[in-house]
């Protein structure tokens, strides 16, 4: 029967009965379209991993509470069989809490809903809804698990924990019951933390594993001395070795160069140490999946993060430099970078804007009048108009007041945009719309209507039949700047083969908002903040037999009244726009991480 654990003597682990390093790469299922995943996984086999390591986004398949979905590119156990059959190991991030640059950091929104919870900690309510989850998760997980034929070698509780404020063993102490009631007690359970007692302090706990992450250029010895503080003897383990890193809207691209990435990957195999790349391929934050980190800066939808494999899956340079690192190659052809396709201009039409809160103006302001939110409370955007006339945006701790101008009675509107929930650090239960009450001159405004509306909703059930036009909507033809609807169809060419083909979106003069296509949400476009100017629409997603629906909401200032109302289709992608960038270190906040090894 099938064996993986540890070997405390070998300081390694075992597999079937012989010492065993792994090399792994990361791949999360939830940022790649299920079309995809076999063609992501053979290039990963073959750059000579033997393992991948994924997240399991506790919302991505809880998004309401009680209702589950792990259907089509939320199948997770289809990911694993894949893998499986391709002939990689599987190291699984299981949560509850995952971090990954994810909205939330995989924490589901619905929390929220106690005001006083305290995440991550063994705070009752908190610790419920995780016994519950876990409990029609781990069941899921554990025909994978190695010992019963699957591809499970380790499983990661928590992540990150010696990073948080709550440093709370009873937590670390439940979550180890409950997955060892779910999983057995084979399995081999581990931590991941930054390497430094500091972090370990919190983070490792008795009767889990722990291991470390840092980035390349760091002193490796260093770093596994503070993995040797925890666990004396056992293998050492790089749970996540940074390949590039992530962006910020309105900050550079960021990029590590391949030899940095190489040398420090040659001394960490050097010394028999276990490694996992993070990322291998990271892929695309589809709809509203992105995180953000704290002072308050959202990511944006490409994940590229500079990793061997690009967003789109394409093989890079980096990738062909760490597979001769690692060596170790497998017989067979590596799968080609998938053809890209230029579908050109499509020309989009107007359609009408929406509201979300509503009150009326308490007062006469024919002079312009202070508008603002004294407790920074729009959490992450809003966008102002009087009786449909646009006034100007407030953002969370950039933009706290405007003028604006109107009759007493008008209605004030504020469209108010979530870009994504804090996925790092004490801030994580990060409520979102308006948190605390905005003033007019001194004056507190009350009496606000709310409309929480459902746009994927609308948008799948095809715009033009489904919304009518409610009177809270905004509609005001000489004014393009109210957040609006616009739609339009891609016909692809017949008569070329191999059509559909995946390609990439760009936004001339359109400012910011977020685009569907067929009614799949690709997510944000905000070419204005950049560096990312173009979206990843993987082929898959087109068809060919009929014209392709496309809908764009537009949330600031479209081209359409002074140029060409059109998205245009190519075949590059560009993620590294030199747009003007707001004046941050970008490292003085991302990760402490990362910090200990600069």
């Amino acid at each position: 029967r099938s064996y993986f654990g540890i070997d405390y003597d070998c300081n390694c682990f075992v597999k079937d009965g012989r010492p065993f390093r792994y090399i792994s790469g990361s791949i999360h299922y939830s940022r790649v379209p299920r079309y995809y995943w076999k063609d992501r996984l053979l290039k990963m086999k073959m750059a000579g991993l033997d393992a991948i390591q994924t997240y399991v986004p506790w919302n991505y398949h809880e998004p309401q509470l009680g209702v589950y979905d792990f259907s089509g590119d939320r199948d997770l156990e289809y990911f694993l069989q894949l893998a499986n059959d391709t002939g990689l190991l599987v190291i699984l991030r299981a949560g509850p809490y995952i971090c990954a640059e994810w909205d939330m950091g995989g924490l589901p929104a619905w929390l929220l809903e106690k005001k006083s919870i305290v995440l991550r900690s063994s705070d009752s309510d908190y610790l419920a809804a995780v016994e519950k989850w876990m409990g029609v998760l781990l069941p899921k997980m554990r025909p994978h698990l190695y010992q019963n034929g699957g591809p499970i070698i380790m499983v990661q509780v928590e992540n990150e924990y010696g990073s948080y404020f709550a440093c709370d063993y009873d937590y670390l102490r439940s979550l180890l019951k409950i997955f060892r009631q779910h999983l057995g007690d084979e399995v081999v359970l581990f931590t991941t933390d930054g390497a430094s007692q500091f972090h370990l302090k919190c983070g490792a706990l008795q009767g889990l594993y722990a291991t470390v992450d840092f980035a390349p250029g760091g002193n490796v010895t260093a770093a596994f001395l503070a993995q040797r503080g925890s666990e004396p003897t056992g293998p050492l383990v790089n749970s996540e070795f940074y390949t590039g890193w992530l962006d910020h809207w309105g900050h550079r691209h960021s990029v590590v160069p391949t030899q940095t990435i190489a040398k420090t990957l040659n001394e960490i195999l050097a010394r028999g140490a276990n490694v996992n790349l993070y990322m291998f391929i990271g892929g695309t934050n589809f709809a509203y999946w992105n995180g953000a980190n704290m002072p308050y800066m959202p990511q944006p939808t490409s994940y590229d993060y500079d990793a061997p494999l690009s967003e789109a899956g394409d093989l890079t340079e980096k990738y062909f430099a760490l597979r001769e690192v690692i060596g170790m190659l497998p017989e067979g052809l590596i799968p080609p970078t998938t053809p890209k396709f230029a579908y050109g201009k499509v020309r989009l039409q107007k359609y009408f804007g929406f509201v979300l809160y509503r009150t009326t103006l308490p007062k006469n302001c024919t002079e312009p009048t202070q508008l603002s939110s004294p407790l920074n409370g729009v959490h992450d955007r809003a966008y102002v108009s009087v009786d449909g006339v646009p006034q100007g945006v407030l953002e969370r701790d950039k933009s706290l007041m405007i003028n604006i101008t109107g009759k007493a009675g008008a209605n004030l509107d504020i469209l108010v945009e979530n870009m994504g929930r804090v996925n790092f650090g004490r801030y994580n239960n990060d409520f979102k719309g308006l948190v605390s009450n905005l003033t007019l001159d001194q004056d507190t405004l009350v009496e606000w209507e709310i409309y929480p509306l459902d746009v994927d909703g609308a948008v799948n059930h095809d715009i033009n039949g489904h919304l009518d036009r409610p009177e809270r909507c905004v509609d005001n033809p000489q004014s393009y700047e109210a957040p609006t609807f616009y739609t339009g169809r891609l016909s692809i060419p017949g008569g070329i083969p191999d059509l559909p083909q995946d390609t990439y979106v760009k936004f001339p003069g359109w400012t910011k908002g977020q685009i569907w296509i067929n009614g799949f949400n690709l997510g944000r476009y905000w070419p204005a903040r950049g560096p990312q100017l173009t979206l990843f629409v993987p082929g898959n997603i087109l068809v060919s037999s009929v014209p392709n629906n496309i809908t764009v909401l537009e949330l600031e200032h479209s081209p359409c009244s002074t140029q060409a109302c059109e998205i245009e289709f190519v075949d590059k992608p560009n993620i590294n726009a030199t747009t003007q960038y707001e004046n941050y270190a970008p490292q003085l906040f991302v990760r402490d991480i990362w910090l200990n090894h600069l």
